[in-house]
């Protein structure tokens, strides 16, 4: 648990950029190809917000580390966003290999000696 010694306004960084880019990703559907404006225009902010965020976080939190978390996260909000929001189903399969991106996290968050300081 090392990388509990970062400071909690990294990690609120870090949430703020994954739910940016949670919002974004999902705005990608109802902008039905870059058609429509205001998802559109969500989608830009929603972007940029994100990678703002993630850079800042970056300054204290290494980048492995970082994207391992905002990618995990994003891709198991996303999926959960489009079952609730978009009725699209998540089958046995999808649901395994979500909760394996989540164990890769952790894993690589609690017992990686790899990542670098």
């Amino acid at each position: 648990m090392r990388y509990w010694r970062f400071t909690v306004k990294s990690w609120l960084f870090l949430g703020v950029a994954i739910v940016a880019e949670v919002v974004a990703t999902s705005g990608l559907k109802a902008s039905e190809g870059f058609t429509k404006l205001w998802p559109s225009l969500l989608v830009i902010a929603g972007y940029a917000v994100a990678f703002y965020f993630l850079s800042i976080t970056l300054k204290e939190i290494p980048v492995g580390v970082a994207y391992a978390i905002w990618a995990g996260m994003g891709l198991v909000l996303v999926a959960l966003i489009g079952w609730l929001i978009y009725g699209q189903t998540l089958d046995a399969a999808s649901v395994i290999g979500m909760a394996l991106i989540i164990s890769g996290v952790v894993v690589i968050n609690v017992f990686s000696k790899s990542v670098a300081h």
